[in-house]
């Protein structure tokens, strides 16, 4: 149990996290912050936050602050909540980069008294906002945890039972094996995505079925946040795009040469990975 939880960004995955909260009775309290007045009346009226309060008083109250911002921010308002925060509060995050924002904090710690430790449910959707929020969101999915070497333990243990009570399956990783690991699982796909999608002539989507709708769902995102991933992962996902373009190479090699065993070969071994992947 948490005395008062204070959820910074109430779209998708903020007042999805408020709502599993409260529906599993986890803290006395969430509070909700935000920009959009709408999105926190949203977040207020589906039952994912207690209350909406000054920035200054959500962050003094708090024994654990959620940072569910893009991730170009994150680092700032880290600062920010950790100058009002009490002595023992942790704060978190939910974004898909972590080495540039420990990076970051590095460089300007925190004050003392405040930890950080990085987070990052790997769930949610192309839409945002509140209204699509799900309390059940987490429930059986990965959240990723990113301390570092510096990180105490207390906190550290703390934090991977509150994503447990969640309904996540935790796992613990390095910054930066992180955001090698999400360059390829989910940064790469999307640019992939996107690259494919703005492709289509507009005369031709009357002739997209499932497949290109499918393959192209996540293009759907929201292009600022994902500036800003690929921005704050650029090697990464630099270093991940040009296994793609190998991969790819090998698929136009077949195709000029008329190869059918080597397409049949790489089409097989991409199907062994999918099939591994389950539905």
């Amino acid at each position: 149990m948490w005395n008062t939880i204070t959820i910074t960004g109430v779209g998708l995955i903020g007042a999805s996290i408020g709502r599993a909260i409260r529906q599993r009775g986890l803290a006395r309290r969430v509070l909700g912050i935000g920009r959009s007045p709408k999105s926190l009346r949203t977040a207020l009226d589906k039952g994912a936050i207690d209350d909406v309060v000054p920035d200054e008083e959500a962050y003094g109250e708090a024994d654990l602050i959620i940072l569910c911002v893009p991730v170009d921010h994150i680092a700032t308002l880290a600062r920010t909540a950790a100058l009002y925060a009490p002595d023992g509060c942790l704060i978190t995050d939910a974004g898909s980069t972590k080495g540039d924002i420990v990076r970051q904090l590095s460089t300007l710690p925190l004050r003392e008294g405040v930890t950080f430790i990085g987070s990052h449910p790997i769930a949610g959707s192309e839409k945002k906002g509140p209204e699509y929020l799900n309390g059940d969101l987490f429930e059986g999915r990965v959240t990723v945890v990113t301390p570092t070497l510096d990180t105490p333990d207390a906190p550290l243990l703390r934090l991977e039972a509150f994503w447990r009570s969640l309904g996540s399956q935790v796992v613990r990783m390095g910054p930066e094996e992180h955001d090698e690991a999400l360059a390829l699982t989910s940064h790469l796909p999307h640019l992939a995505a996107s690259a494919l999608a703005r492709l289509l002539p507009i005369d031709y989507q009357p002739l997209t079925g499932t497949g290109f709708r499918d393959t192209t769902r996540v293009a759907a995102g929201d292009p600022e946040i994902w500036t800003a991933i690929f921005q704050a992962n650029r090697a990464a996902v630099d270093a991940a795009l040009g296994r793609l373009i190998e991969s790819l190479g090998e698929f136009r090699q077949g195709l000029r040469a008329g190869n059918g065993t080597q397409l049949n070969s790489l089409l097989a071994q991409a199907k062994k990975v999918r099939d591994d992947l389950g539905s």
